[in-house]
């Protein structure tokens, strides 16, 4: 049996699986991030480890597992963060996570440095406050302190596969997600750490994601209720891991789109896209020698959580469900907008400073427009990036969706109407991250191969968009870009044109 991890932004997810990747069980512990004003998002990466043992043990208990049952154990997680580690290998502080966007003079010293463009095509992404690079000289720049302290640094998964074996790696999925990686030559990018001011040895050593990191240390074993014989497979990005959990590895396999916390449009390919416009990026694949062009905003889920939240009595058990099932059917919103970008964005915009917004509000408006412009408003900014993909030279006929805002009708069917293609509900939605750390951990022990994902996650239904409401969705995208537009001078508190002071 294999023991997948995935360290969400909300909780980790452990679940048991067949040799071949089938899901067994799963157990999900939550753990608690800091959110605050200035771009601010922290998590103890103490509190990823404490919530792995837990699960780990629920999870063995729960499933009457016996220790000898278990052959391997892979981790995936939450990318670009930074977890900066003393001496000992403890936490200097707490981890920077990837919704953290206080590091923009970080991002201004690097682009003119390098320029934006030539980053670009070294890294595959673009310069930008949400990956780790920024957020390490971040640390350097505003805590002496820390910095005098910091001896290594990676990222989360990497911390929990240091804490499981005592070796300090990572794999190219998540290195290249860290703003540090030479995506054509697979490895750190010296020019961009020359550019940063920060030194090579800081960082890990890139293995493959199906290599074996190593065995459980005696300390470990004896934490999760294992045996030190279990070996620990390298694991991935929870992006990657994504597309292997929805069946996504070849490029035949086509496009999925994630709607966790974060939610993203991706798609397995044998070369890196990279977009004359900078709108998207391209990861590493878990699949050795793949890639996965991606799309991601910020608060895609986290809109629809957080509208939930304040609209229900009890905030803390939000009534999404129902919410969102009362802005179902055929609910005009009457020219409300809501701009999703509650944690600054990433694609298509790359605005750190650009905020969520209501647009059109009325008198007459309820809850119930209140929560469809919510999900329109996701689906509207996602389908700004699935053009990016086309004018790139994209094909997207189709999209199988994963994550937990897959469970709503309400939701696929908007985005279904939105996008004008099929939006596919699979099988497995909120396991996806794990069942592809699943399957890339039967790969690294040799029991299966990535193809055998493919048969792991069924289509169990499928949403049509309505050609009447995709062609006054057409029109309406160009108003919400529009808003956008109008408010991105605003958000970065500089005065519009003709304002007076």
């Amino acid at each position: 049996m294999i023991i997948a991890h995935d360290l969400g932004t909300t909780g980790n997810k452990a679940s048991l699986h067949h040799p071949d990747g089938r899901l067994v069980s799963s157990v999900t512990v939550p753990y608690p991030a800091h959110f605050a004003a200035g771009g601010i998002a922290e998590q103890d990466p103490d509190d990823w480890w404490d919530a792995v043992v837990e699960a780990t043990r629920a999870l063995l208990a729960a499933t009457e597992t016996a220790q000898a049952d278990v052959a391997g154990v892979v981790v995936g997680g939450q990318m670009m963060g930074a977890v900066l580690l003393d001496a000992d290998g403890a936490p200097a502080r707490p981890a920077i996570i990837w919704a953290d966007t206080r590091s923009g003079a970080q991002q201004r010293e690097l682009e003119a440095a390098l320029g934006a463009e030539h980053a670009y095509g070294i890294l595959g992404h673009r310069l930008n406050p949400t990956y780790s690079v920024e957020k390490i000289m971040w640390v350097r720049d505003n805590e002496p302190d820390v910095w005098a302290r910091v001896r290594r640094v990676c990222v989360a998964k990497d911390f929990i596969v240091l804490r499981l074996t005592g070796r300090l790696a990572t794999d190219r999925s998540d290195a290249s997600g860290t703003n540090a990686y030479d995506q054509a030559a697979g490895t750190w990018s010296e020019e961009v750490l020359q550019a940063a001011r920060l030194d090579l040895a800081l960082f890990p050593e890139i293995l493959e994601s199906t290599s074996i990191a190593g065995r459980l240390t005696d300390a470990a074993a004896t934490a999760l209720g294992l045996h030190t014989g279990v070996r620990v497979v390298m694991g991935g990005g929870d992006g990657p891991l994504a597309a292997v959990g929805s069946g996504v590895v070849a490029p035949e396999d086509g496009a999925y789109v994630c709607l966790g916390t974060s939610s993203w449009i991706s798609f397995a390919a044998d070369a890196p896209l990279h977009d004359p416009a900078m709108r998207t990026f391209t990861f590493d694949n878990v699949v050795p020698g793949s890639f996965v062009p991606t799309a991601t905003m910020q608060a895609g889920g986290a809109s629809v959580q957080w509208i939930a939240e304040a609209l229900s009595p009890d905030p803390a058990h939000p009534e999404t469900s129902r919410l969102t099932a009362e802005a179902a059917g055929d609910l005009d919103t009457e020219d409300l907008y809501f701009l999703p970008y509650l944690l600054g964005e990433r694609s298509p915009h790359w605005d750190p400073d650009a905020r969520g917004a209501f647009v059109g509000i009325g008198r007459h408006h309820t809850r119930a427009h209140l929560v469809r412009a919510v999900l329109e408003g996701t689906a509207f900014n996602l389908l700004t990036c699935i053009r990016a993909f086309r004018a790139s030279g994209a094909t997207i006929d189709r999209i199988d969706a994963v994550g937990g805002g897959a469970q709503s009708d309400a939701y696929l069917a908007v985005l279904a109407d939105v996008w004008g293609v099929p939006v596919r509900r699979r099988t497995i939605v909120e396991e996806a991250n794990s069942l592809g750390a699943a399957v890339t951990g039967a790969v690294g022990l040799g029991l299966a191969e990535f193809s055998a994902a493919r048969a792991l996650s069924e289509v169990t239904a499928e949403f049509t968009p309505d050609a009447a409401r995709h062609a006054a969705y057409a029109q309406r995208h160009a108003r919400f870009d529009d808003a956008y537009t109008a408010l991105a001078p605003w958000f970065a508190g500089k005065p519009s044109a003709g304002a007076s002071r």
